[in-house]
């Protein structure tokens, strides 16, 4: 017995025959469901293959700041401000220079490990 027949046999009530078959339509319905599921997944695994960004580019990342909110930022990137930096912070005195606020930044972070 072939599909067909088998469908024809069937009693009314069921779908039509011409619903059981795949048309272009349906196809292109299917491809472009693959690819939102594609798209979706890909959405999904991203965020655990990507590489995180390193210390030392962060630190740079915020030179272009003032030195006040610069602190703050390096506070936030290093989940506390080194001991170092916290008169400068403060303004009981007078913050530190580009290249050694990042010196005291990754010795601090290195200290801390």
């Amino acid at each position: 017995m072939t599909q067909a027949e088998l469908i024809a046999a069937l009693p009314e009530g069921r779908l039509p025959p011409a619903l059981m078959a795949l048309h272009a339509t349906d196809l292109v319905a299917l491809f472009g469901l693959g690819l939102l599921l594609g798209a979706l997944c890909c959405a999904l695994v991203l965020p655990l293959l990507a590489r995180p960004v390193p210390l030392r580019a962060r630190l740079r990342a915020v030179r272009s700041l003032e030195p006040e909110a610069r602190l703050l930022a390096i506070a936030r990137i290093l989940g506390r401000l080194p001991d170092e930096l916290r008169a400068a912070a403060y303004g009981a005195a007078p913050p530190p220079g580009a290249e050694a606020i990042e010196r005291i930044a990754l010795k601090a972070r290195r200290a801390r490990r």
